[in-house]
């Protein structure tokens, strides 16, 4: 009955739904004459609940869209929650407050159906709404701690999504013991009334053995770990035949000079490229040649089917889940060192300031003749002439070269608006239990931004190829920002002494010189978290709205076949044009697809920062009292989070543990003000911290500043 009403519910919930009697929708709907009963019956029900309206003539209407909204749910610690509407106008672009008895079942993630109160509002002005129905569970599976208590069976659920744990009744059947990591099944989601209940269904293991946290990780985001037998066999037997596969009509490149360039761990290799300078043109000749997977994954195939299931490889701390079978991923389709490889390959010219003026598509083949880390690209070009003898005089003459061009194109970039937001990536330093030992940022030196600009190159040549063509092709879209947002990020920054004006927020160079200008301040994090922040997310879609990022008008993902699905419908795409001279898709497929491919590179994303995340609360746990120096990235009214500077955590630091004053948070200076002192902790500043308390069942991580006796909390 739940399915059934939540269809009715999206059914006449549609753009362009015109109201009709329950006869006429049923038939509508495909509903069968034998379960036309059951549907009148679901349809009282709505009525009945208030979640639908009966109009004139019997006709079924959904709910005046001003007072019902559908929207995706978040829960707090406390039992409340917040709606983020699929419409935002609907609630003047406000996140909807639910108190905690209007929940019901809900869980974050969840799509609900609320009805708004406007009558009311809360006091920081958000609109409360009461939540009707759960539209879609975001998850049924959970990853969570066993453990037993007056004689009955639990489980705390990893994270925050419920607060209170999960009664299993008897896991006898699975052989549970207390502390080991296990799966459930929920059969009832907890709500204020009724307490949650659910099945085991897999033990992972003892909680702190080794992998177990990772396996953990794996199952909560669902992630595809195995690959069916089908889909190993046709691996196999496409390896078996490589020798025999065809290399008449490629061009020849294997006996340019062609290199990678990747991290010191990397397994499969996407992309190579070559670089040369016109003695007498002065104008730059650019290769960038990438795996040619599209031979190695036929449509419709198994290894196809599960590439596309996947969307993407996912990377996390000593543990790749590739999208391909590691007998291509890590072999036949990866450039190797020294291997005869196939390959796409982008040939571009550019001018002597970096305009591109020609492009040629075509298939190839590659022997690569050196396969470089970033460490020791950078300290090649650190010192040329030292590594010279060692390394080769071509290949360092090349990487100087290749220097030169990326700084080139990084200014061009920069002149049309590019937006270079400094973020640090985290990178652990594990032992072989996979047990982290310490931690740093990932440095974004010359050698990544030499490979970065060299694929953003091929990746906008071959997306303004397709576009001349005029055919669909799944692009990598950036949608400009909203306004308000950039309005606000404007008069944030502005506080912290930045020229800008929040009238015109839009301006990308005000935005980009801001960038610029708290890249080497201590703010840099705050400033450049809040700006992404205020952007949208990319993602993939056939619609022509262009990077605003990287102000790029057309833009896709070619470069990375081997761990992106979107890259891969590219390359077919090219392969069909190549072949016959024209080529077509479907723009309807490609929307679903799209979106199907951001939702698995949003979920891999998560995962790998959860399991960071989780890997770093562990180290801490046992590290309390450690003290660092951080920087201030966020303020509410309850504290503020501060992102440490030589290890990359961010934890809270309470307003209880701020014993000198009573402090209240001034909004427009995101700052927290002690009313006797007037000391201050505002966005961008640097603290001295220590670890305070660490929970790794709900990932939080608390500091207390180094000089402040806490109270209790």
């Amino acid at each position: 009955m739940a399915d059934l009403a939540t269809s009715i519910l999206r059914y006449i919930s549609r753009v362009g739904y015109q109201p009709v009697k329950p006869k006429a929708l049923a038939r509508k709907m495909g509903i069968k004459d034998t379960d036309y009963y059951q549907f009148r019956k679901v349809l009282r029900e709505l009525h009945r609940s208030g979640q639908l309206e009966l109009g004139k003539n019997h006709t079924v209407r959904p709910l005046n869209p001003l007072e019902v909204v559908a929207g995706v749910f978040r829960k707090t610690s406390v039992g409340a929650g917040y709606v983020r509407p699929h419409l935002p106008e609907v609630a003047q672009g406000q996140e909807i407050y639910i108190p905690p008895a209007a929940v019901g079942d809900a869980s974050t993630g969840d799509e609900v159906l609320v009805k708004l109160i406007r009558r009311r509002r809360r006091p920081e002005g958000a609109i409360e709404g009461r939540i009707l129905r759960v539209l879609e569970r975001i998850a049924h599976r959970f990853v969570g701690t066993y453990y037993e208590e007056a004689g009955e069976a639990w489980v705390l659920v990893d994270g925050t999504t419920f607060a209170e744990p999960i009664s299993v009744g008897d896991p006898a059947a699975k052989g549970a013991r207390p502390h080991d990591k296990v799966v459930i099944e929920m059969l009832r989601f907890p709500s204020p009334q009724v307490r949650g209940e659910a099945v085991i269904t897999e033990i992972l293991g003892p909680r702190g053995q080794p992998g177990v946290d990772t396996l953990s990780i794996v199952r909560a985001y669902d992630l595809p770990d195995t690959f069916s037998a089908e889909a190993l066999d046709e691996a196999r037997h496409i390896a078996r035949r490589f020798e025999d596969m065809p290399r008449d009509g490629r061009r020849d490149f294997t006996e340019d000079l062609v290199i990678t360039i990747d991290p010191a761990d990397a397994k499969d290799f996407d992309d190579a490229v070559s670089v040369r300078r016109d003695a007498h043109t002065r104008h730059w000749h650019l290769q960038v040649h990438v795996a040619d997977v599209a031979q190695f994954v036929p449509v419709g195939s198994h290894l196809d089917r599960e590439a596309r299931e996947r969307g993407n490889s996912v990377y996390l701390p000593q543990c790749v889940l590739p999208m391909l079978p590691e007998i291509l991923s890590n072999g036949l389709a990866s450039l190797q060192q020294g291997k005869e490889r196939l390959v796409k390959s982008v040939i571009m010219e550019f001018t002597s300031g970096g305009q591109r003026v020609h492009t040629e598509l075509c298939n190839g083949l590659v022997r690569v003749a050196r396969r470089f880390t970033y460490d020791e690209v950078t300290r090649i070009l650190a010192e040329p002439q030292r590594y010279r003898d060692a390394v080769g005089h071509g290949l360092v003459d090349m990487l100087l070269l290749m220097q030169e061009l990326a700084l080139i194109l990084r200014e061009r970039r920069r002149k049309r608006g590019a937006l270079e937001l400094t973020i640090p990536e985290a990178e652990l330093e594990l032992d072989d239990q996979g047990r982290v030992t310490g931690a740093h940022y990932v440095p974004h030196d010359i050698s990544h931004q030499i490979i970065e600009e060299f694929m953003v190159a091929a990746n906008e040549a071959v997306a303004e190829h397709l576009q001349s063509l005029g055919v669909p092709f799944l692009r990598r879209i950036h949608p400009p920002p909203d306004a308000d947002k950039l309005r606000a990020f404007a008069e944030f920054v502005r506080h912290l002494g930045y020229d800008i004006d929040p009238e015109y927020a839009t301006d990308r160079f005000q935005l980009q010189r801001v960038l610029e200008r708290s890249a080497q301040r201590p703010e840099v994090h705050a400033v450049h978290y809040a700006l992404l922040r205020s952007l949208k997310q990319a993602e993939y879609s056939p619609y022509d709205e262009g990077h605003y990022a990287l102000a790029s008008r057309h833009y896709c993902h070619f470069t990375s076949p081997i761990r992106r699905y979107p890259d891969l419908t590219v390359h077919r795409l090219l392969d069909r044009w190549l072949a016959h001279g024209r080529v077509n898709a479907d723009e309807t497929e490609l929307v679903a697809l799209g979106e199907h491919c951001s939702f698995t590179e949003r979920r891999a994303d998560a995962a790998e920062r959860d399991l960071v995340k989780v890997k770093l609360l562990d180290y801490l746990s046992s590290r309390l009292g450690l003290e660092m120096e951080a920087i201030i990235t966020g303020v509410q009214d309850y504290g503020f989070f501060a992102q440490a500077m030589d290890v990359p955590v961010e934890g809270l630091v309470h307003v209880t543990q701020l014993s000198d004053d009573f402090y209240y948070f001034d909004e427009a200076t995101h700052s927290l003000i002690g009313r006797r002192t007037r000391r201050r902790f505002r966005l961008g500043d640097r603290v001295h911290v220590r670890v305070f308390r660490v929970n790794v069942y709900r990932r939080e991580l608390d500091f207390a500043l180094c000089a402040a006796r806490p109270r209790k909390r």
